[in-house]
């Protein structure tokens, strides 16, 4: 389904980011997989896929730093000679109710939430343009930027950007062929998540009318539609995957 094209997936050393990359590649895709600190776990998920396989490389990069965004895009168009895909999935928390929160805590999660999606679409634009071949940008929102959630203003006013993002571009990028979609993921266990209190992760399933968290995988075979051919016809769009908190 993605013979030919080269994926560039933010924040995919673990998590969300590493079952996208894991479905990039399986489905033909020559994947980038990005990541800040941890290095061990970006080449634990490149040798996943070459295990399969695919064909990926780790690059490191704080795609919260302008400069070192666009060396990524660089460095990835470089190794395989063009990006088709980029995926911005790279994301932190810093939880806390807003009288508490103090500037770091806010500065720190809206530039690697929102400021990182600016960065790696302001770098990959320009060569997808002068390629001519079309491109699929997918950024990973969440459903908290839709309904919001107490103690979480700053991560919901990023992920609520990065939907405002994604339509604007959306609308910049179409007459190229370029789509820009985003996804919005309700509860997954992931490492972000994986730290809240059992009884927590019991109460949110009274939330969930599919009665059950999502599994990663999910998140992964949307990601490979919406960057495939198929999905073509699909741009400026939030797609839930939530079990249908948001509806």
């Amino acid at each position: 389904m993605l013979e030919g094209k080269v994926a560039l997936v933010t924040g995919a050393s673990r998590g969300i980011g590493r079952a996208i990359a894991e479905d990039l590649a399986a489905n033909g895709a020559k994947v980038v997989v990005n990541y800040n600190s941890s290095a061990d776990a970006a080449e634990e998920v490149v040798a996943a896929i070459k295990a399969n396989g695919g064909v990926a490389t780790a690059v490191q990069a704080d795609v919260s730093n302008f400069n070192e965004a666009q060396t990524l895009v660089k460095t990835a168009i470089d190794t395989y000679g063009h990006i088709d895909i980029v995926v911005n999935n790279a994301g932190t928390t810093r939880d806390k109710l807003l009288p508490m929160m103090n500037e770091d805590d806010w500065d720190v999660v809206l530039d690697t939430n929102l400021k990182s999606v600016f960065n790696c679409c302001k770098a990959v634009a320009r060569p997808m343009l002068k390629r001519k071949q079309g491109g699929r940008i997918i950024n990973i929102s969440s459903v908290v930027g839709l309904v919001g959630q107490g103690g979480q203003s700053n991560y919901a006013a990023s992920k609520a950007g990065v939907i405002g993002f994604t339509k604007s571009l959306a609308k910049e990028l179409a007459p190229r062929q370029i789509t820009v979609n985003a996804i919005a993921p309700g509860f997954f266990l992931t490492a972000l998540t994986d730290v809240l209190a059992d009884d927590l992760k019991e109460k949110s399933l009274a939330y969930i009318p599919l009665g059950r968290w999502g599994e990663l995988p999910e998140i992964g075979y949307l990601v490979s539609f919406l960057a495939s051919d198929k999905a073509a016809y699909i741009t400026g769009q939030v797609i839930n995957v939530d079990g249908g908190i948001a509806m």
